[in-house]
């Protein structure tokens, strides 16, 4: 019985997923748009069969198993939400780069070190949520994401903003909760790790009294390192 259990268990794990059973998941939105929902179906792999489906819009591969992205991907070049939330994602093809249409990449919740710099080459994706991985850095080629603005980077191993952001024109809002981001000014010269709310807003998103509040804050800030700085 134990044996026969662990069996179970076993291929409960690697489902697989046949065209007809794809081609159920297909839902029109209300925009129109079709999308191919894959999610929570515990498949370890991504079926090779979706491929005769490369022409949605959206494509929903989330809250799985999935270690890999295959490079077929590339297929998938009207595709504009590409979510792989929730997964054990270790790394992102290059071919992603080809998705010239993306506007929307979630990658949140998965086990990502690095990411490739063709990530810069998605010139229409305008939110990118890389939350709960363990990235210490971003490539630079994240700079060249002019219509960016939205970017999620709480909960990973962060040490300073990276510099790339500051690029981004219309970028409005950077989340970077819970990093241990490095504080410059701390005398311990220790990590202080965010534990609340970090957000990067432009100006021009602030309401007056918030604008002078920042603007207070950042003169005491510039007036003790001032007083730091050795004569």
């Amino acid at each position: 019985m134990t044996k026969g259990k662990k069996t179970s268990q076993k291929q409960s794990k690697n489902k697989t997923i046949t065209l007809k059973m794809a081609q159920d998941c297909v839902e029109l939105k209300l925009d129109g748009k079709r999308c191919l929902d894959l999610s929570f179906k515990e498949i370890s792999t991504v079926p090779k069969c979706i491929q005769k489906l490369c022409d949605m819009e959206e494509l929903d591969l989330s809250r799985n198993l999935i270690k890999k992205i295959p490079d077929f991907i590339d297929h998938f070049i009207n595709v504009c939400v590409l979510d792989l939330h929730s997964n054990y994602l270790e790394q992102i093809p290059v071919t992603i780069g080809r998705l010239q249409n993306l506007q929307v990449l979630n990658l949140c919740n998965n086990r990502l070190t690095s990411l490739p710099d063709e990530l810069g080459l998605l010139s229409k994706l305008h939110t990118l949520n890389l939350g709960l991985n363990q990235l210490e850095a971003l490539p630079a080629s994240i700079g060249a994401l002019k219509e960016l603005r939205h970017i999620g980077l709480s909960d990973n191993q962060f040490t300073q903003v990276p510099r790339c952001l500051s690029k981004l024109d219309k970028l409005e809002k950077v989340n970077l909760d819970r990093n241990p981001i490095f504080s410059q000014q701390a005398q311990s010269q220790e990590s202080l790790m965010i534990s609340e709310r970090l957000y990067l807003v432009k100006e021009s998103f602030l309401c007056e009294d918030c604008l002078n509040k920042c603007q207070t804050d950042r003169k005491k800030i510039e007036d003790v390192e001032t007083k730091d700085e050795p004569k």
